[in-house]
């Protein structure tokens, strides 16, 4: 039922970590765990970091760079950043005295993120021009725009490039497609191979689900990941962050004040004034939310800071970045964000309010609340906006991210957007979850124990389905019984590394999550976990074989359901009373692996979307959750070409361990629709032969 505020919550995502300091330690040369970790390849050509955000890739590159220019060879180091407020990350350090063997220098000429005038084509030839210079000079590092960078290989040629090393920052805006410039840029510079690379990212996988890079182009990557997970478990202060969906009727700016808490360090985004959310007015809505949190005082002249008087009497500090009626005041309150010397100043700000700024890039360590406004098209935005709330600062052990998702009101006839809007919310909560898990090492059943892994007071046991963690990377061992086993260097790569991406262009299939949801009565598990994950890893991985595609297909859908159970089974603990430690997923995961002989075929059977459909169906009141369903329901069509010719597959594996094809009249669901799978195959093929006869008999 809808509670009296018209705001109610989907809690999705909660993890409690053990804070074992390991994240922030730093070794004789001052680099820490993922720094460290990533020194070890500095000397491959090609190199790919997938690391969250605050965990230092920053200053792993720098490790790297000045090694390459030092040892390798290399004449110069290119840094290349989306926008040019991250260029500050990349400004001088002094790394030398950390223990490192060299200072890390930019000259101030050659950081064209602070030079004046926009990264436009009408303007940015004054920048190609300084790029010019640079490779010219014996200076050895630039720091750019992404579209400054464009620019310059655009008039100078990738050849001008050669024996230097190109650090993209932020990866995923680079594309595969051919529309994509910068994506384009780096196709070719890899093809002519005489560049070093190093990517950074904290998401490698793109909002709009197109690939990063070609599949032959990311090969030649050496991929060195560090965990959400690692990174969290590693801190010394932050313990705990919840992500939770608030679904609201009405106007947003009435609901906020039910989530905005006056007394957390909070970023609040706004959304798009050309969105469904939003009132059409910017300057309104940021005002109406200053009223929230207390009484207006005026503004800091030095700051540019709003003072707003809680009820507590405390005076907040709010950053206004959405008003950009007056460029000298955006740019006193933008400085004053940036201010180096207050960055440890816990009491600088209270509330940052932004529009389409604040979220990649933005370094406030004391931030324990993201909260957004309106559903974020994109899975790598809300995975950017998360990440400016898991700072490790100190005495900061939770943080939180919100977002505020207007409801599909029961009254409406035409549901399509906001169901979009949900769709794209639990798909995001879905992804986080995975992203934040530990990462799962699956073996067959009875493969042994691995060195490393502590298996509990029992130890290993062969015979039964065993769960082991190692302690010091986080990664959970876990035994399945029928399990694929990958078959080259690369599938095996893949299972230990990406499976997250795989996870990612599953939930970004708006299908698998309207079917997995809210057409559960028709849908069986099955279609998603063996024929919609199986069509996606074929696309994503055209060149490996039938053996390892289908080995990283069951590993991918391992994983999320793993991952999913766990949290029902967290879910059950929590409504007995149970308390949630540092090993609260752990045990959820053992609970529930240990009560049953797990299997691949077990696995498969199970709804992925079926943990967050229990928690939806407790938040929606059921004539608004019935009508989205009904919406779903009435868009499902027949058995496309593509999957039936998947199931008659599947039939024909089935015929091989059975000894017959599988009965259209039996009780068993998927076997039944393995049967309807071959009959529409075989219709598709007559209707081809009967098209191809007409076109014979037409040209006689």
């Amino acid at each position: 039922m809808i509670n009296p505020t018209n705001t109610y919550t989907v809690p999705s995502v909660s993890i409690t970590t053990a804070r074992t300091g390991a994240s922030n330690k730093a070794n004789a040369l001052g680099m820490r765990a993922m720094q460290e970790r990533v020194y070890a390849k500095r000397g491959e050509q090609y190199l790919l970091i997938k690391s969250p955000p605050a965990s230092g890739k920053s200053r792993a590159l720098m490790f790297v760079a000045l090694d390459k220019l030092n040892n390798q060879g290399l004449q110069q180091a290119i840094v290349v950043v989306p926008e040019r407020s991250i260029g500050g990350s990349f400004s001088d350090e002094p790394l030398s005295q950390y223990g490192f063997y060299w200072d890390w220098q930019v000259a101030p000429q050659w950081n064209l993120c602070n030079a004046p005038g926009a990264d436009e084509p009408r303007v940015a030839k004054s920048k190609v021009d300084a790029v010019r210079k640079f490779l010219a000079s014996t200076d050895k590092v630039l720091v750019c725009t992404h579209a400054t960078f464009r620019f310059a290989v655009d008039e100078l040629g990738i050849e001008a490039f050669d024996k230097r090393l190109i650090a993209i920052d932020e990866f995923h805006h680079v594309s595969s497609n051919p529309d994509n410039r910068l994506g384009s840029q780096l196709g070719a510079l890899i093809t002519r191979d005489k560049v070093h690379l190093v990517a950074m990212t904290g998401s490698y996988f793109r909002g709009d689900s197109e690939a990063v890079l070609a599949p032959a182009d990311e090969a030649r990557f050496e991929t060195v990941t560090y965990t959400y997970y690692e990174q969290l478990n590693g801190y010394r202060w932050l313990k705990s962050l919840d992500i939770g969906y608030f679904f609201y009727t009405g106007r947003y700016v009435d609901a906020v004040a039910k989530v905005l808490d006056p007394a957390l360090k909070t970023i609040v985004h706004i959304p798009n004034v050309n969105s469904r959310e939003s009132l059409q007015d910017k300057e309104r809505e940021v005002n109406e939310i200053m009223s929230a949190l207390g009484e207006w005082k005026g503004v800091d002249p030095s700051t540019g800071f709003h003072h707003v008087q809680a009820k507590d009497g405390r005076i907040l500090k709010v950053a206004d970045l959405v008003d950009d009626s007056d460029a000298a005041k955006r740019s006193r309150v933008l400085s004053a964000l940036k201010d180096s010397a207050q960055k440890e100043n816990r009491d600088h700000v209270d509330v940052v309010i932004a529009l389409g700024m604040a979220k990649e890039g933005f370094d406030w360590i004391w931030c324990e609340h993201a909260l957004t406004i309106g559903y974020r098209s994109s899975l790598t935005e809300i995975v950017q906006i998360i990440g400016r709330a898991t700072r490790d600062a100190n005495g900061k052990e939770r943080a939180r991210f919100t977002n505020l998702i207007a409801e599909p009101a029961a009254e409406q006839t035409a549901v399509a957007e906001a169901v979009n809007d949900m769709l794209k919310a639990i798909s995001a909560s879905l992804l986080m979850e995975q992203v934040l898990a530990p990462r799962y090492e699956f073996t067959p059943k009875d493969a042994g124990e691995k060195p490393g892994f502590n298996y509990g007071p029992d130890g290993y046991q062969t015979g039964r389905t065993n769960v082991g963690v190692n302690e010091s990377t986080g990664q959970y061992h876990v035994e399945i019984n029928g399990l694929a086993t990958p078959e080259t260097p690369e599938a095996t790569r893949i299972c230990k590394e990406d499976l997250n991406e795989v996870v990612t262009s599953f939930l970004q299939d708006k299908t698998v999550v309207e079917r997995g949801l809210f057409d559960k009565e028709n849908t069986l598990p099955e279609e998603l976990t063996q024929l919609r994950m199986g069509k996606i890893v074929r696309e994503r991985y055209p060149d490996l074989s039938e053996v390892d595609q289908e080995a990283i297909r069951q590993h991918a859908i391992a994983a999320m359901n793993i991952t999913q159970q766990a949290k029902l089974a967290l879910a059950q603990a929590d409504a007995a009373g149970s308390s949630q430690g540092s090993t609260a997923l752990l045990d959820g995961v053992r609970k529930f692996v240990n009560v049953r002989d797990l299997d691949i075929d077990l696995i498969d059977r199970i709804n992925p979307f079926d943990a967050a459909y229990a928690v939806l169906a407790k938040a929606m009141d059921e004539k608004s959750l019935r009508q989205v369903q009904a919406s779903i329901a009435a868009k499902k069509v027949s058995i496309p070409e593509d999957e039936a010719r998947e199931l008659a597959k599947r039939a024909l594996q089935f015929k091989n361990e059975r000894g017959r094809l599988p009965d259209i009249n039996s009780a068993d669901a998927w076997e039944k629709k393995m049967a309807e799978g071959v009959a529409a195959l075989v219709r598709y093929r007559a209707q081809a032969k009967a098209t191809q006869a007409q076109g014979k008999s037409s040209d006689g």
